[in-house]
């Protein structure tokens, strides 16, 4: 059932619904009514959901009022909508200027030059520590003097766990690099803070028959290429895989390029991101002039009495909120939940970092009952929200000292700067919506949603959440689109639907591919 008060009129023309909604869509009756509910209610009856599942609300943004209501209450996997509930949360709990550190102190003696006992790297969850950052580290070893350790490389992870997946996170995801490794200490290969993964570029040899060139980003030796593909003469196949195999570092390089092709490029998940770490800062303080002459070790806590020798700090999280949001960073999400969970109750784990965003939510309004979060970016598909229950968010956050930042880090609709657009940068195109829309996106197979904010003709912030399941259509964004441009169109008088540019391939978010493209 839908309902709807107040005297709102929304006037569609059946025509311009047909444009939006593309080939296929629903004509006759329907397309002769008018109002706010029988035009969502047009966009939802696209044959691209049939036997699927919609939870859509949408409020005025000021007085709260629910304008249009379908199955408030229907719990849905969300997606990477569960991100707004980790973001909301992580700017109340730590704080809009909340920085990462990563620490490195000594615990031994000082004979001159030597340190005689073990050096150890602390991290905090920082992900987006690149591996200059680490050579920054090491320099500030050298610069303290030291030259020489006569003991181990300890890198301490301890402030979080050591579950590193969330719960039910595909197998088949494992390389993927949005379903890395979670660790208080990892590295990123670039500056989307990709952390926890490398980057694989393979390039054409010179003739056919040559093995590919295969190079990784940052240079590490912690990762082992394991080149099985070939070159083939020019026009033949850029049918390249590279992917890592379970429980190790063995990456395999398999198929064809062609010469003069353009290869691949391929971020890919390292098994174990601790060590990563400590083997890229070894790397670091041996470019440095500083050797350690024992073994690295994980896992171990720095012991109370240990002198520190360098430390870096990282972007607050009023900025981290770009790269996380925009981008729709699964890995940021997770190390946000758990750094939650270890500010609120000194356990860095998932559950404690769930818990610690469920008092969130019940603090303002939202009924943490009514949802099931079990990790920070909805990578899960136990993750369920109704819609009801992001408005709730959407509204409440208005009225919070850091909702400008945090609103400014949601993706806005076809701004082309992927750190403004983000992951609807190509969407909404040449409508009402575009630059006006923000809002976050989410995408799982048979699972997508939109969830933020858009002005209306007359200057009215509306409010709304859509989240769709269990649909068999390779992509329903456009009918999110469509609801999102009719709701810009409206006024108190009446509203034309404009044709947004659909969304392209096949309902992933675009973020959750490398290179991004769209």
């Amino acid at each position: 059932m839908n309902s709807h008060r107040g005297k709102w009129t929304w006037a569609v023309a059946g025509v311009l619904v047909a444009a939006v909604l593309g080939p296929g869509a629903q004509a006759g009756a329907d397309s002769d009514r008018s109002g706010l509910p029988e035009a969502i209610d047009t966009v939802l009856g696209d044959p691209r959901m049939e036997g699927g599942v919609a939870s859509v609300v949408v409020a005025d943004a000021a007085s709260g009022e629910l304008l249009y209501q379908r199955q408030p209450t229907t719990r849905l996997m969300p997606a990477s909508n569960t991100k707004l509930t980790t973001s909301a949360a992580a700017m109340e709990i730590l704080g809009p200027g909340h920085r990462f550190t990563t620490d490195v102190l000594a615990d031994g003696r000082r004979h001159g030059s030597v340190l005689r006992g073990d050096l150890y790297l602390r991290g905090t969850g920082d992900p987006t520590l690149l591996a200059a950052d680490y050579d920054e580290l090491a320099a500030q070893v050298a610069a303290a003097g030291v030259t020489r350790v006569e003991g181990r490389l300890i890198a301490d992870d301890t402030r979080f766990d050591d579950q590193r997946l969330g719960r039910s996170w595909a197998a088949d995801d494992e390389s993927s690099y949005y379903s890395a490794q979670i660790s208080a200490l990892s590295v990123a290969p670039d500056t989307d803070y990709d952390t926890g993964t490398v980057i694989v570029t393979v390039a054409p040899g010179a003739a056919a028959g040559d093995e590919p060139v295969v190079t990784v980003t940052p240079d590490t030796g912690y990762v082992d290429i394991d080149v099985r593909a070939t070159t083939v003469a020019a026009g033949g196949a850029n049918d390249l895989t590279v992917e890592r195999v379970h429980g190790t570092n063995d990456i395999v390089v398999s198929g064809t390029t062609p010469v003069g092709g353009s290869g691949a490029k391929e971020w890919v998940t390292v098994w174990e991101p601790t060590g990563y770490a400590a083997a890229v800062f070894r790397d670091a303080l041996k470019a440095h002039g500083v050797k350690v002459t024992g073994p690295t070790r994980l896992g171990r806590q720095t012991p109370a009495g240990a002198k520190e020798l360098g430390t870096h700090s990282s972007m607050p999280l009023k900025d981290l909120l770009i790269p996380f949001m925009k981008l729709s960073n699964n890995m940021h999400a997770e190390i946000l939940t758990k750094t939650m969970g270890y500010e609120v109750s000194k356990q860095g784990s998932w559950s404690a970092g769930v818990a610690a965003i469920a008092g969130y939510l019940k603090g303002v309004g939202v009924d943490a009952a009514k949802v099931r979060q079990v990790d920070g970016s909805g990578l899960s598909r136990m993750d369920n929200f109704p819609a009801g229950q992001f408005v709730k968010l959407l509204l409440a956050v208005r009225a919070e000292p850091w909702y400008p930042d945090w609103k400014r880090s949601l993706p806005v609709a076809c701004d082309p700067d992927r750190f403004v657009g983000g992951t609807l940068r190509s969407r909404m195109c040449g409508t009402a919506a575009a630059l006006n829309a923000r809002a976050k996106t989410g995408s799982l197979t048979g699972a997508s949603a939109l969830s933020g904010y858009v002005t209306g003709a007359d200057g009215r912030e509306l409010v709304f959440s859509i989240v769709l399941n269990n649909y068999l259509a390779s992509s329903v964004k456009p009918l999110e689109d469509a609801i999102v441009v009719t709701l810009a169109k409206s006024t108190e008088e009446a509203a034309a639907l404009v044709e947004p540019k659909a969304a392209r391939g096949d309902g992933l978010e675009c973020a959750w591919r490398k290179p991004v493209l769209c």
